[in-house]
């Protein structure tokens, strides 16, 4: 049986207490780098599947550091790809505590990956201010295409995840972890990113929930609720958005992944 477990691919305490231990290095880089302070946990938090609390234990680690608005002045003066300019920038800071690790700059984060085969994913960012006030969104650079910049709301995802699963009594994270479960140990050829999966379960879940304490069982067989995510696999093809910040999700290069992903899962 594929079907969603209960509570299901929980995260070590062990691997938990190394992730934070390595998420606060890297931020202490940083903010050495770019603030003048040693704080381990100020300007930066947890993004992505951590983040939004649909992690497994094969996720990579993905975190957003803001960086000073002088940092932005400075990288988007620059002639020709300041934000490539900025990322390097950014990776230097990082190679100075972890100069034995791999670090590459990646299109829009600095990509650690270390020994033990945890990877961690750094987006350097800058709070979006318009009319003097910040609007809750970052900016952050895409060094691809000569370089720009782009616009992302994590907080906003955050929320919202946390919200529905809350509702659904826990199933929402149950849902989006067994599928990353069912893409990292069937489908791991395959290209289908996490917000995808987050961005699909939170959308039709509907009503969906496990039973709280003493509420009556559905008459529905099991393996209905897994049906049914597959069977609207389909319309979500080419309109998704992110859950809370409702930014456009791609999913023109993983769509069929995904179908695979829910075909597994539905089946007995």
């Amino acid at each position: 049986m594929y079907t969603v477990t209960k509570r299901g691919e929980v995260i070590s305490r062990v691997q938990r207490s190394l992730i934070s231990l390595r998420y606060r290095k890297i931020t202490k880089a940083i903010n050495t780098e770019f603030w003048g302070s040693t704080s381990e946990t100020e300007h930066s938090f947890y993004v992505g599947s951590y983040g939004r609390g649909t992690a497994i234990d094969t996720s990579d680690i993905d975190i957003l550091v803001e960086l000073p608005k002088d940092v932005f002045q400075r990288f988007d003066a620059h002639k020709g790809n300041g934000q490539s300019r900025l990322l390097q920038a950014v990776k230097a800071a990082i190679e100075s505590t972890y100069s034995r690790s791999m670090v590459r700059a990646d299109g829009q984060v600095i990509v650690v990956t270390f020994s033990d085969g945890i990877k961690f994913e750094i987006l350097p960012a800058f709070r979006h201010i318009v009319f003097g006030y910040w609007d809750g969104t970052y900016e952050y650079p895409d060094s691809n295409m000569g370089g720009r910049w782009l616009t992302t709301n994590p907080k906003a995802e955050q929320d919202a995840m946390k919200s529905r699963n809350e509702y659904s009594n826990g199933l929402l994270y149950d849902t989006c972890k067994h599928m990353r479960y069912i893409r990292d140990n069937y489908f791991s050829g395959y290209h289908l990113p996490g917000i995808v999966i987050d961005s699909f379960a939170y959308h039709y879940i509907k009503d969906w929930h496990w039973l709280s304490e003493g509420e009556s069982p559905s008459d529905k067989p099991t393996g209905t609720y897994e049906k049914g995510l597959y069977q609207t696999c389909p319309s979500c093809s080419f309109n998704l958005n992110a859950p809370g910040s409702e930014m456009k999700v791609d999913t023109s290069r993983c769509i069929d992944v995904l179908n695979k992903v829910l075909n597994f899962m539905s089946k007995d």
